[in-house]
C-alpha cells in the first residue's frame, strides 16, 4: 500500500497514550490517579442533558446546515453580546464537532510549503502537528523563557516576517495554566495592526476557566483585527462536554465559504440534539460555571502549594484552564522519566513536558480535573517516591 508522504508529518496527543497505558496498568490490578487528560471531572449540567433529550424526542433526527443550525449559531452571537458587549454576525460563526476542526481547517487553508506559522511551544500539540502536515514552517516561540511561563508579545512580534501567514495564541494556555492579563494583551492586538497580512487564531476554549477574578480578554474587543481573526470557542470545558464533540468558531467573512465546503466534504455537520443541547448551555444560567470555577480554585491552590512543597520541584501560579506545568529538574529527572516514575511507581498517570513542545525536557503536565481527595493522594504518592 502507497500512503501519502505527509502523514508522516502528522503528530499525536500523548495524553490519550497516557490513558492507555495507565489503564492497561489498572486492567492488571494497579491502583492509579488519573492527572493526564484535560477534561472537565464533572457532569453536564442537567437542563443541557434535558435539552438534548427533548432535541431526539421531538424528532431532530437528521442532516442540519453545514455551518450549524441557525439558532445555536445566534445563541453563540448572545453569548458574546452578554460577556464581551460585542455584536458578531451568525454568518461568521460555524458550529464545529468539537475545538481541534477548527485548529485542522485553519492551518489547512492557510498553511503551504513557503508559509510561516507562528505557535506557542509549550501549546496544543495538533498546532505544530498540523503546520508540519501541510509543509508550511513551525515557528515556535518559547514559553519556558518566562518564569510564569507567559508569552511575551515582543518575542512574537519579532518572529512575524513577509512569509508569516498566521499567529496562533491560546489563553489561559494548555499545558501551562498561564494566563496573560488584558493589558498585556491590549498592546499585543495594537501592534499586530501594523502586520495586516497576518491572519491570528486566538484559542479562547477555556475562557470561562480564569481565576482570581480576573477578565477575559477576548479577541473580540479588537475590531481593528476582526476581518482576520479566527476565534476557537467550544462548549467542551466550560460545560464539561469533552465528549458531546461540540464547539464552535468565528472566521473572516473571505473564509467562511471555504470553511464550509471543508466541513461538507467531512464531516457534513454537527448532530442536531447536540446542537440543542449547545443552545441551553448558552442560554441557560451559569451556575454551573461558577460553581466548576470555586472547585478548580480550590485545587489549583493545594496542587501549586503541594508540588512546591515536593524536593526538585517549581510550579508556577496557574492563572487559567485546569493545568499545572511544574519543572522537575531538580530531582535529577527528565520530565519523561519523572512521568514513568509516576505512574509506575507512584501510580499517578501525568503528561511529560515533550508533548507539549521540543524545549520541555524539564516540565510535566499536571490536570487538576480531578478530585481534591485525589490530587492529594497523588501529592503523597509522589512525595514518597521522591523520597526513596
Amino acid at each position: 500500500m502507497k500512503l501519502a508522504k505527509n502523514l508522516e508529518r502528522l503528530g499525536t496527543e500523548t495524553a490519550f497514550s497516557v490513558l492507555a497505558e495507565a489503564k492497561k496498568l489498572e486492567a492488571q490490578g494497579k491502583e492509579m490517579i488519573h492527572l493526564g487528560l484535560g477534561q472537565p471531572d464533572f457532569k453536564t449540567p442537567q437542563h443541557i442533558m434535558d435539552a438534548a433529550k427533548k432535541a431526539i424526542d421531538d424528532g431532530h433526527h437528521g442532516y442540519v446546515l453545514a455551518n450549524g443550525i441557525l439558532e445555536c449559531r445566534q445563541a453563540v452571537t448572545r453569548k458574546i453580546k452578554k460577556l464581551y458587549n460585542k455584536d458578531i454576525s451568525p454568518e461568521r460563526v460555524m458550529i464545529m464537532p468539537g475545538g481541534k476542526p477548527t485548529m485542522y481547517y485553519a492551518i489547512q487553508m492557510i498553511g503551504e510549503p513557503g508559509a510561516e506559522i507562528v505557535h506557542p511551544t509549550p501549546g496544543f500539540p495538533i498546532y505544530e502537528s498540523m503546520i508540519n502536515y501541510t509543509g508550511a514552517k513551525a515557528v515556535a516561540y518559547d514559553l519556558t523563557e518566562d518564569k510564569d511561563l507567559k508569552f511575551n508579545p515582543e518575542k512574537i512580534l519579532s518572529l512575524i516576517t513577509d512569509k508569516t501567514r498566521l499567529v496562533i495564541l491560546i489563553n489561559p494556555n494548555n499545558p501551562t495554566g498561564s494566563f496573560v492579563e488584558k493589558p498585556v494583551i491590549d498592546y499585543f492586538a495594537k501592534e499586530l495592526e501594523k502586520h495586516p497580512h497576518v491572519t491570528i487564531l486566538s484559542d479562547e476554549i477555556y475562557s470561562r476557566q480564569i481565576f482570581d477574578y480576573k477578565e477575559m480578554p477576548s479577541f473580540f474587543h479588537y475590531e481593528a483585527l476582526k476581518d482576520r481573526l479566527i476565534v476557537l470557542e467550544g462548549w467542551s470545558k466550560a460545560y464539561s462536554m469533552t465528549g458531546w464533540r461540540l464547539g464552535w468558531s468565528y472566521w473572516p467573512k473571505e473564509m467562511v465559504a471555504h470553511v464550509n465546503k471543508l466541513l461538507i466534504n467531512s464531516v457534513s455537520c454537527v448532530n442536531a440534539a447536540a446542537q440543542f443541547a449547545g443552545i441551553a448551555a448558552l442560554d441557560g444560567p451559569d451556575d454551573s460555571i461558577n460553581d466548576m470555577l470555586d472547585k478548580f480554585t480550590l485545587r489549583r491552590n493545594l496542587i501549586h502549594k503541594g508540588l512546591n512543597d515536593l524536593p526538585g520541584i517549581e510550579c508556577s501560579l496557574p492563572g487559567g484552564a485546569f493545568y499545572a506545568f511544574p519543572k522537575v529538574k531538580g530531582t535529577g529527572m527528565t520530565g519523561s522519566e519523572f512521568c514513568k516514575k509516576a505512574m509506575h511507581e507512584a501510580g499517578v498517570a501525568i503528561v511529560p513536558g515533550t508533548a507539549f513542545g521540543k524545549t520541555c525536557q524539564d516540565y510535566v503536565r499536571f490536570s487538576f480535573a480531578a478530585s481534591r481527595d485525589n490530587i492529594q493522594q497523588a501529592l503523597e504518592n509522589i512525595g514518597k517516591m521522591l523520597s526513596k
